[in-house]
């Protein structure tokens, strides 16, 4: 699907051309519509077919002018998905005077733009615009890693008062969107420095502070998936130490029955022979049957006890 966009004076409007200073946005395109925009704009196919590719990793490219921005982004999944939140490349490509965006599917990111939650953008001024996505696709991170924080805690007060395995499993999974949100981080880390090396993007004194901004909540997110993963991984790591723990409680206390219970049957046993046994004429036969065995449960529940088996 492909729909243009526009700043006008009037406002932020859909246009029906590809003209000058418009904001093309390419979602899951065809091979035909591919081939037509590669036709028209002279632009290299990868640049397309790149950010199709759900484990593209970040990068800046520059091919005779066209520039090429992939970057990956945050996404929240559907409650029923397994893992709550994944990242999908999106392709910023800057080529005359428009700007592209590729992506495969839908992405957060780009929906600000569209639902008017990012104020002072401009199609027209191509690089600050550019930039702009890669700024809020770092605030988005931020915002997601708080969520994946604060559901983390609820499983672990959860895990306080009933350790289940959907509990664990749930905290598997956190661990799981932790660990792609701090590889598509780490790798637009280094596309954003490759940026500034680069000296490709010619940037003005007001998208050098946005691409300064950039960088520092960039590493900012990065840190905060790194201490988060690791809190994640420490959580699951202690929880199933304690369900491991709570199971060899219970074998123990199961044992130590069967021990208890093992000591009168024995006795028991013994006079149930059919062969000739101390007392077992005498009257008071059965009450010293019965005293044998419940004084060598008592010795027993002594010992285990003492050697706090028990």
């Amino acid at each position: 699907m492909i729909s243009a966009f526009r700043s006008t004076p009037e406002g932020f409007v859909q246009v029906e051309t590809f003209e000058d200073g418009c904001w093309i946005k390419v979602v899951n395109p065809t091979e035909k519509e591919i081939a037509s925009l590669v036709k028209q704009f002279g632009v290299w196919i990868e640049f397309f077919t790149d950010p199709l590719d759900t484990d593209e990793r970040a990068r800046f490219e520059v091919d005779e002018g066209n520039t090429l921005i992939l970057i990956r982004s945050p996404r929240r999944e559907p409650e029923e998905a397994v893992i709550p939140y994944i990242t999908l490349p999106i392709g910023i490509i800057l080529t005359g005077n428009v700007i592209i965006t590729v992506t495969l599917t839908e992405v957060d990111v780009l929906e600000e733009f569209l639902s008017g939650w990012v104020r002072n953008f401009d199609t027209n001024k191509r690089t600050r615009f550019a930039l702009q996505i890669c700024y809020r696709t770092a605030l988005r991170f931020l915002r997601y890693l708080k969520e994946i924080n604060r559901m983390s805690n609820q499983i672990e007060m959860n895990l306080h008062q009933d350790t289940t395995n959907d509990q664990l499993l749930g905290l598997f999974n956190m661990h799981k969107s932790l660990v792609y949100f701090t590889t598509s981080l780490r790798s637009n880390s280094l596309m954003i420095e490759k940026i500034s090396y680069s000296n490709q993007l010619e940037m003005n004194d007001e998208e050098l502070d946005l691409y300064e901004e950039m960088m520092i909540e960039n590493k900012q997110a990065l840190e905060m998936a790194n201490i988060y993963s690791s809190i994640v991984m420490g959580m699951t790591g202690t929880f199933a130490s304690i369900i491991n723990n709570n199971v060899n409680l219970v074998m123990k206390l199961l044992t130590s029955m069967t021990i208890l219970i093992a000591l009168p049957t024995l006795v028991s046993s013994i006079y149930g022979m059919n062969v000739d046994l101390p007392f077992q004429h005498s009257t008071g036969a059965f009450m010293l049957v019965m005293f044998s065995a419940i004084t060598a449960s008592i010795i027993g529940l002594f010992v285990l006890l003492k050697w706090k088996i028990l």
